[in-house]
């Protein structure tokens, strides 16, 4: 087994699991669409993916990523944004980011 940077195998990446009940569980993915990320192991971080926040049962703010494609879109695509992301990873604070905070995110992602 090869070291994940040396090889050119990218199955480590994504998949896409057609018979899950909820595929395709978002709309407008372009690429091959990536369940790896089924869970976004960003949740609980700050990330330039639209979502929004709603207060559960319970009182607590919480993200609704249903409208965020970022982790999905393309298993190359995908998997470099997640990786990228969780390089500097900063909890989120429990609110939404405003239009200037989110195309900050984005630059970043970018550079």
């Amino acid at each position: 087994m090869h070291p994940q940077n040396t090889t050119a195998h990218i199955a480590y990446k994504g998949f896409t699991n057609r018979d899950c009940p909820f595929y395709p569980c978002h709309t407008g993915v372009k690429r091959a669409f990536n369940c790896l990320f089924c869970y976004c192991p960003l949740i609980a971080y700050d990330c330039p993916g639209p979502y929004r926040v709603y207060t559960d049962a319970y009182g607590m703010p919480r993200k609704d990523c249903t409208a965020c494609r970022l982790p999905h879109d393309g298993y190359a695509a995908s998997w470099a944004f997640i990786q990228k992301w969780l390089e500097r990873p900063v909890l989120w604070c429990g609110s939404e980011l405003t239009a200037r905070e989110r195309i900050a995110r984005r630059r970043d992602l970018i550079a």
